[in-house]
C-alpha cells in the first residue's frame, strides 16, 4: 500500500526513522520488500533522476506497482530523491509519486527558497509531500557532487526561516554525513549538537539525513578479497541512528551500502563459478542478501516491528 510520507513520519517522530532505500532494477525491489516484510517495517522506496534515467521512469514504476500487487502487506511511500525542478513537476503530474524532493541547496537561500516554494505549491495542489535540503553535503551520488570545501552544515538559525516561508514537509539537513562511501576520516562523526539546534527551532517537524550508509567494513574486505579495490572507505555509525530519530530525525536514506552488496556478492560469485553464465542463480542469491541487508538495517533505525502499529495508525 502506498501512502505519503507525512503519514509515516507522524507515526515515527522521535521514537524511529524510516529506511529510504534507493533502487534502479527488480532484483533490489524484490529484495527490498521482502527485507521490509521480514523485519515488519513501513519504509520509503527512492527513485533517483539516476535510476530514473537507468533503464526507464516507465519500466520502474511498473515494477514497484507490480511489488505492491506481490506484497499487499507491505506499507511504503514512493519518493523521487535529489531532484530538480524540471524532474519534480514530471514526477508529481505523474500521479505516481507520495513524495518527492526538490535539491535547490546548491544555490543561494533566498534562491533556494523561491524554487522549493513553487515545487511545493505544485506539489500540494494534488496531495503530494515534499522534502527539500538546506545546507550542503560533500561527496558524490549520481549528479550531485560537493567538494569537501564547499561542503557546510546546516544553519540552525536559517532552517525555521526556509520551513515558514516554503511550507515543506520535511526538510533535509547537513550535520556531517557525505554520499559515496568515503564520508569519513579519523574520528569524525555526526553533529548532534547541530542537530539538536535544528530541532529546538522546528520542534516536531520532521527532519531527514542523506549520506547515512554505513560502509560495513566486513563488505568492503569481501569486496576487495573478490578482486575489488575499494580503500579508505568509511561510513556512519549505524549505532547513531536512534539516537538522531530522539532528535527528529525520521527518515534516512541508504544507498552506498545496497551497491556494496551488489557487489559483493557478484564479485564472489563470479570468482567462485567462473564458468557460469546465467545471471539468474545470482540474480536469486543477491535478492535474498539483499532482503537481511534491509532486514539487519530496518533494525538498527529501530523501525523494525513498527508495521502492525502503522497500519492502525493509518486506519484511524
Amino acid at each position: 500500500m502506498i501512502v505519503t510520507t507525512k503519514k509515516l513520519f507522524e507515526h515515527a517522530y522521535g521514537k524511529y526513522a524510516i529506511g529510504a532505500y534507493n533502487i534502479n532494477n527488480a532484483e533490489q525491489i524484490i529484495g527490498l520488500f521482502r527485507g521490509n516484510l521480514d523485519s515488519k517495517a513501513p519504509f520509503i522506496v527512492q527513485i533517483s533522476k539516476g535510476a530514473r534515467e537507468y533503464t526507464s521512469k516507465i519500466m520502474l514504476e511498473g515494477l514497484i506497482r507490480s511489488a505492491d500487487q506481490m506484497f499487499p502487506e507491505a506499507i511504503f511511500a514512493v519518493h523521487l530523491d535529489h531532484g530538480d525542478e524540471e524532474t519534480c513537476y514530471d514526477c508529481i503530474n505523474s500521479g505516481f509519486y507520495s513524495s518527492v524532493m526538490i535539491d535547490a541547496s546548491a544555490l543561494s537561500f533566498e534562491d533556494n527558497i523561491a524554487v522549493t516554494k513553487r515545487v511545493v505549491d505544485a506539489a500540494h495542489a494534488k496531495g503530494i509531500v515534499v522534502e527539500a535540503e538546506l545546507g550542503k553535503l560533500g561527496g558524490v551520488e549520481e549528479h550531485v557532487s560537493v567538494n569537501d570545501a564547499d561542503a557546510k552544515l546546516t544553519d540552525p538559525d536559517s532552517v525555521k526561516e526556509f520551513v515558514d516561508r516554503t511550507h515543506v514537509d520535511s526538510l533535509a539537513v547537513a550535520i556531517g554525513t557525505s554520499h559515496g562511501a568515503f564520508k569519513f576520516s579519523g574520528t569524525q562523526s555526526l553533529h548532534f549538537d547541530v542537530l539538536a539546534e535544528i530541532q529546538k527551532r522546528v520542534p516536531g517537524f520532521p527532519l531527514v539525513l542523506h549520506g547515512s550508509s554505513s560502509v560495513p567494513q566486513e563488505e568492503i574486505d569481501r569486496i576487495n578479497a573478490a578482486g575489488g579495490n575499494i580503500k579508505g572507505a568509511k561510513g556512519v555509525d549505524p549505532s547513531q541512528f536512534k539516537r538522531a530519530a530522539q532528535l527528529g530525525v525520521t527518515k534516512i536514506n541508504i544507498d552506498t551500502d545496497g551497491r556494496l552488496v551488489w557487489m559483493r556478492v557478484h564479485r564472489e560469485y563470479f570468482r567462485d563459478h567462473p564458468e557460469n553464465f546465467d545471471f539468474r542463480p545470482i540474480g536469486k542469491i543477491f535478492m535474498a542478501e539483499y532482503a537481511k541487508f534491509i532486514a539487519d538495517k530496518n533494525e538498527k533505525l529501530g523501525s523494525a516491528g513498527q508495521l502492525d502499529s502503522v497500519r492502525e495508525f493509518l486506519s484511524k
